[in-house]
């Protein structure tokens, strides 16, 4: 009776509560994984790089102000776009396990990205009460995007359970 319990209980918990392990950084709290470990049976959902949506239809289209302004700006844009691209596929932000994120050097900041503006719309999604699963990551300088007014371009992977 014991083992059909215990089967009863791990056919009844999320695949992902239960399969997928995020191993924190130790002795930092910075929100991101050290590494997260995926074991075979579940499904890698891969989203190609996402960009900022379209925020003002009156500025020129390589302007930074028509995807949203500054790094911060463009990247809630961006995080709200792949947050709805997982919808779609019946995943969430807390489903995602990796992360590359393409910084443009913002011309506000002599050329320099701008890792505090992406840090804090990253943190209205992951890392919080409600969302507590953290992705490993990377975050690059590159020297541009296709179109020029964008300043972010992110990649994720979520894992889909069983």
């Amino acid at each position: 009776m014991t083992r059909f319990l215990l089967l009863a209980t791990l056919l009844a918990t999320p695949a992902l509560a239960q399969d997928v392990t995020r191993h924190r950084i130790p002795n930092s709290d910075f929100p991101i994984a050290a590494a997260v470990e995926v074991p075979a049976g579940l499904t890698m959902v891969h989203l190609s790089g996402a960009v900022p949506p379209r925020a003002d239809r009156e500025a020129s289209a390589t302007s930074p102000t028509a995807w949203g302004g500054d790094t911060r700006a463009q990247t809630a844009g961006v995080l709200r776009s792949i947050e709805a691209s997982l919808r779609r596929l019946d995943l969430t932000m807390g489903d995602v396990v990796r992360m590359q994120v393409f910084l443009v050097g913002d011309p506000a900041r002599g050329g320099r990205m701008d890792f505090d503006g992406f840090m804090e719309a990253y943190r209205e999604h992951f890392g919080t009460p409600a969302q507590p699963n953290l992705p490993v990551r990377s975050v690059m300088q590159v020297a541009g995007l296709v179109n020029p007014g964008w300043l972010v371009e992110i990649e994720v992977s979520a894992v889909r359970g069983r």
